[in-house]
């Protein structure tokens, strides 16, 4: 909705000055007119340029639902009507483009419909779970506890994630590292090397002739590299976008020796937090793992989840179709039998979700111990071996000379 910058006076001779969201000019002089404003000027106030470039708007992040879930459920809690929760969370959120959003689920609600199809509209910053704990507590008049519950799932669910990025990055910059020495030893020191070489009239060891005619592969194929490298990405962007691409790529990463048994505790820490969260707050289990399945971020324990779905509706317990994915570990379905047995399934995930991810700190700390040491000697053999071969010559004459 286009934005108009007002100025006007009162009916005692002071100038007011604002600013008013509204459908044209019209509309903002009478709003003025029946608030007893008089010697109204408005000017519509032009559009910023991340209005028209998408990729320069702010991002929402996790973060900024997590601290907006937490402060409504604060004001619901106080009594404040939920459109002035609305209208005070959009005028002190600092990133325009939340603030934009709560602005137009505020004005949805004006408009007669639920905060849940309000919160529908914007699936990029308020997922299918969110939504659907929030149509929960509005149907159970429970919203405030739903919020806070939210909130302290999401918290709890970004610090996994970052504990799983953290384990990613060492390696990866490492692995970043080693490229760039590489690059810079075979396109600017190498050369100075070949060039000393060439006057000394021996042949060159094989070590070192290799990396010289690699340098000079690097120096005349280097923007082919980059190319084949980009196409690549591409290639496999396109082909993990496709549906056996997905199996096969997401299959390959639960059984790959280091990262594998990690992602397989996460997604249990994952699984278990989010069922729990959404039968506490009166979600019925069908519907909860559909959510559940949808988030996993994994297509082989999605498919492994909608399994389980379709036989509990076929009558079984959850914890007999949990087994036969080769995913959850048996400990964990006996503890769910257990949950279902007493009746106390969600107290049951809710500890079994605590349990992983202190199994989930372990693994991250075993991997970055073994991962360590292993990217060193590979930084520490690749750089060296490049200098080694780069010196056998200078090697070679000192001892023909002795």
């Amino acid at each position: 909705m286009p934005v108009f910058s007002w100025e006007a006076q009162t009916r005692k001779g002071e100038t007011k000055k604002g600013e008013l969201d509204a459908s044209d000019e019209p509309t903002v002089r009478g709003m003025l007119r029946r608030q007893g404003f008089k010697s109204i000027t408005v000017k519509r106030k032009p559009k910023d340029l991340a209005e028209y470039l998408p990729f320069l708007q702010q991002k929402v992040s996790e973060k900024d639902v997590v601290v907006f879930a937490r402060i409504f459920a604060t004001m619901i809690n106080a009594g404040l009507p939920l459109i002035q929760c609305l209208d005070l969370l959009g005028k002190q959120e600092q990133n325009k483009t939340f603030a934009k959003v709560i602005g137009q689920i505020k004005e949805d609600i004006e408009g007669g419909s639920t905060l849940t199809d309000a919160l529908k509209k914007h699936p990029k910053v308020f997922d299918e779970l969110f939504v659907n704990l929030v149509a929960a507590g509005e149907s159970g008049g429970i919203l405030d506890v739903i919020l806070n519950r939210l909130s302290g799932y999401m918290e709890k669910a970004m610090k996994l994630k970052g504990k799983v990025k953290g384990a990613m990055t060492y390696p990866i910059s490492v692995l970043v590292i080693s490229i760039g020495v590489v690059a810079i030893l075979l396109l600017k020191v190498i050369p100075v090397f070949e060039q000393m070489f060439k006057g000394m009239g021996s042949k060159l060891p094989g070590p070192t002739q290799f990396l010289v005619d690699a340098s000079r592969a690097a120096q005349e194929y280097w923007l082919y590299a980059v190319g084949a490298l980009i196409a690549v990405y591409i290639a496999f962007k396109r082909y993990y976008a496709t549906e056996r691409g997905t199996l096969v790529i997401d299959a390959l990463v639960l059984k790959s020796p280091v990262f594998g048994p990690l992602l397989k505790k996460v997604a249990v820490a994952k699984f278990t937090r989010t069922l729990s969260t959404m039968m506490q707050s009166g979600v019925p289990i069908l519907e909860g793992l559909g959510i559940v399945s949808k988030t996993a971020g994994n297509k082989i324990i999605e498919l492994a989840l909608m399994k389980t779905r379709q036989s509990i509706s076929e009558g079984k317990t959850i914890a007999e179709p949990l087994l036969e994915t080769d995913i959850f570990p048996a400990m964990v379905v006996q503890m769910i039998a257990v949950g279902e047995a007493t009746g106390a399934l969600d107290t049951m995930l809710a500890k079994i979700a605590d349990f992983y991810d202190d199994e989930v700190d372990a693994a991250v700390e075993a991997m970055t111990a073994l991962l360590e040491p292993f990217m060193m000697v590979f930084l520490g053999g690749v750089v060296g071996g490049m200098i080694i071969a780069m010196y056998l010559p200078i090697f070679q004459m000192a001892a023909a000379a002795g």
